[in-house]
């Protein structure tokens, strides 16, 4: 499978998302569509397009594993703020695809028993088996991100945290499971227009959380620990990618194309047959 280019995308968003050094995150304008060169009509139909491209590559990788010794396999890490869309890339983009090849984990607060063991117990319990594509909705980084804001860990706890963070994303790419980080960047106004929303329709009231209003307090602080993350945890083996969300459409598409992106790296291929293909055809004739 070849894949053919959006002619959109002026410049490849593996580079142009990517966090390297030097990034700031406050200089990356939440409304911006980096290396995308259309509008919101082109950016539907580019979505779509790639829908087929990627479910056509998600079945492929899950074939190659039931049917060989591929161990490949995805892991793709959402984190944001809150009503930055994490949802809707999980609909729009990974919900295109055969649900069974995919395994999708919201991490909320730690329970009890959760909470006797190392941070990353639970991460490691839910990581993508091979075939697999795996998504976080939050993850790991919920520890050092929260567990800062909130002081709900030491100073040296949370520095711990970001070397236990590398070392083991190094380990579970070593095992063949592709990881790709993602920072959907949404704006103070923006976000409080998305709840607002919420607010104005009863059908969104099951999404509001009085606790949200009480984070956006915090937002200064939380955008420093964003960029702590970035700094301490982004790797060749586990970059970050961070992704504008103001404009919904261009945060699905940019998503999208960073995953096809890691399949065509991928490049999974359909397992032979494990029979004698004309014997066969020759038995079920007689049938």
């Amino acid at each position: 499978m070849t894949r053919t280019p959006q002619p959109a995308w002026t410049t490849d968003p593996t580079t142009t998302l990517r966090v390297g050094n030097g990034f700031t995150l406050a200089d990356v304008d939440p409304r911006s569509t980096p290396g995308f060169d259309g509008d919101k009509e082109l950016g539907e139909v580019a979505l779509k397009s790639g829908l087929a491209e990627l479910s056509e590559y998600q079945e492929r990788l899950f074939a190659a594993s039931r049917g060989g010794d591929s161990r490949d396999a995805i892991l793709l890490v959402l984190q944001a703020m809150d009503s930055a869309g994490k949802g809707g890339i999980v609909r729009h983009v990974v919900g295109g695809v055969d649900p069974q090849g995919v395994l999708i984990t919201s991490f909320k607060k730690p329970t009890p028993l959760e909470l006797e063991h190392d941070f990353l117990w639970r991460i490691e319990r839910r990581l993508p088996g091979a075939g697999m594509i795996g998504v976080f909705d939050r993850s790991h980084y919920e520890d050092v991100l929260v567990g800062k804001v909130r002081e709900l860990a030491s100073p040296a706890e949370i520095e711990r945290r970001y070397t236990a963070i590398n070392d083991f994303e190094k380990r579970v790419a070593d095992t063949g499971t592709r990881i790709l980080k993602v920072m959907l960047h949404i704006s103070y106004e923006e976000q409080r227009e998305r709840l607002m929303e919420r607010l104005d329709r009863p059908d969104k009231h099951w999404k509001y959380n009085p606790g949200d209003v009480d984070e956006r307090q915090l937002w200064p602080a939380y955008q420093d620990a964003y960029q702590t993350v970035f700094e301490r945890t982004a790797t060749d083996v586990a970059p970050w990618y961070v992704v504008p969300a103001d404009r919904k459409w261009f945060a699905r598409l940019a998503v999208q194309e960073l995953l096809l992106q890691v399949m065509e790296g991928i490049n999974p291929q359909w397992p032979l047959a494990q029979f004698d293909v004309a014997e066969e055809k020759q038995r079920l004739a007689a049938t």
